[in-house]
């Protein structure tokens, strides 16, 4: 019989995998509900066109990695690549724009690309967000960018760098792109396979090309999009640097950066985590005015930004944000026959209810086995319900870190476990 296994570029998530993941949702609710954003949930496939239409046909994304199928009435599906246009289908779908001028959006999911798997890149991965629809301001930019920044300080993440770009508006990037050409016209016979057709199809993706040649020729010959900004860009992205400096946000301004999406226009932006070698990146995101529009909406203007959750894991891995006291249990009942597991049921369930996470043996193993599987479960404290706690409606709680005792009567346990969560 076959071995059934996880496919390739997919991963369980297991044991204390799950602690830290919920280690990071709880921050990310927080960071949201404070800032006041709502979430969205949109489903993991959609229309191929949308993703065509909305990520480019010219990317990478599109022509290479998307996950398409036809479904049994010959019409062409995608598992989603990428979050932003499935919340801009939804908001054209559901008439945001009628109950309030600006949505301020985020989401968690599941994504996936066919691509080759590595470190923090899978083929289903997971990613969130954060979409402000509605406004042109450089305001929501600057709120967007401390937003995700106010993440990573709440998790206690220290290594990490913010690089601000802007690309223009639709024209800026026009006339960009093709005094773009002209300048590396000369040496596109230099270039990598790869940077040849993007040449053609989406020239600034040649920013994002890895291949040391193809990098020096960039740095070399290619003009800065800084300079070729109009008047209205150049105020966009001054303000908004203003905004992050008043705000106390460091920032790198970096002219490569110009995320070569379709869909981007003026502010474009990346956090990379300086601890994690050659895949860095951590969030990216910017501005994009044309979207909706180009899907069949309002012209409605948008800035958002997505990070990966595998890659922010990784990040906090590396600086060692997580702890064993995090991932287990408060509390690892050991009763010592069916006649204590009738006084350690209850006691648990008031437990509980008092929001203290609770353990109770079911297998009636000896003591010895039950504290080993207590200690694999990385149980905070510990307490042994025999005939004497019974009688005396006491127990000993052992902190399993420290392996101090406490001897308290049942109805301060609560209290005293409150207290040391």
């Amino acid at each position: 019989m076959q071995e059934l296994k996880s496919i390739k570029g997919t991963h369980d998530i297991l044991n204390s995998g799950i602690a830290k993941w919920q280690k990071v949702e709880k921050v990310l609710q927080k960071v949201f509900a404070s800032f006041c954003y709502q979430e969205i949930r949109t489903p993991v496939f959609e229309n191929t066109a949308l993703f065509a239409r909305g990520v480019g046909e010219f990317s990478d994304i599109v022509s290479k990695e998307m996950y398409t199928f036809s479904d049994k009435g010959g019409e062409s599906l995608t598992l989603r690549p990428e979050l932003t246009a499935s919340v801009a289908r939804a908001y054209i779908q559901h008439h945001f724009w009628q109950d309030a001028p600006v949505h301020k959006l985020w989401y968690l999911g599941a994504l996936f690309r066919q691509e080759r798997p590595q470190a923090g890149r899978q083929r289903q991965f997971h990613q969130y967000g954060v979409e402000v629809i509605g406004s042109a301001l450089p305001e929501a930019d600057a709120e967007v960018i401390a937003l995700a920044c106010s993440i990573y300080r709440e998790l206690g993440l220290r290594n990490y760098v913010l690089h601000i770009n802007s690309i223009g508006s639709t024209d800026t990037r026009k006339r960009y792109t093709e005094i773009l050409k002209k300048t590396l016209e000369p040496h596109k016979n230099s270039l990598c396979e790869t940077c040849n057709t993007r040449f053609e199809g989406n020239i600034l993706r040649l920013f994002d090309c890895k291949n040391p040649g193809c990098a020096e020729i960039l740095k070399n010959y290619a003009p800065s999009i800084l300079d070729h900004l109009s008047s209205e860009d150049a105020e966009h992205f001054t303000r908004v640097r203003e905004l992050l400096d008043v705000m106390a946000i460091p920032y790198e301004v970096n002219p490569a950066l110009v995320r070569g999406l379709d869909y981007y226009t003026r502010t474009t932006f990346e956090i990379k985590g300086t601890a994690l070698g050659a895949q860095d990146a951590l969030c990216g995101g910017g501005r994009y005015d044309k979207l909706l529009m180009e899907l069949g909406g309002p012209e409605t203007p948008a800035v958002g930004f997505a990070a990966g959750m595998e890659r922010l894991i990784l990040a906090m891995e590396a600086e060692g944000l997580f702890t064993e006291e995090e991932a287990g249990m408060d509390l690892y009942l050991a009763p010592m026959d069916s006649h204590a597991l009738n006084t350690a049921m209850p006691i648990a369930q008031t437990l509980r209810d008092a929001g203290i996470s609770v353990y109770v043996d079911l297998l009636g193993r000896s003591l010895k086995a039950m504290l080993r599987e207590a200690n694999r479960k990385k149980a905070k404290h510990t307490a042994v319900i025999g005939d004497d706690e019974i009688k005396n409606r006491r127990l000993q709680l052992k902190s399993m870190f420290n392996n101090t005792v406490s001897e308290l009567p049942f109805e301060d346990l609560a209290d005293a476990l409150k207290h040391k969560k």
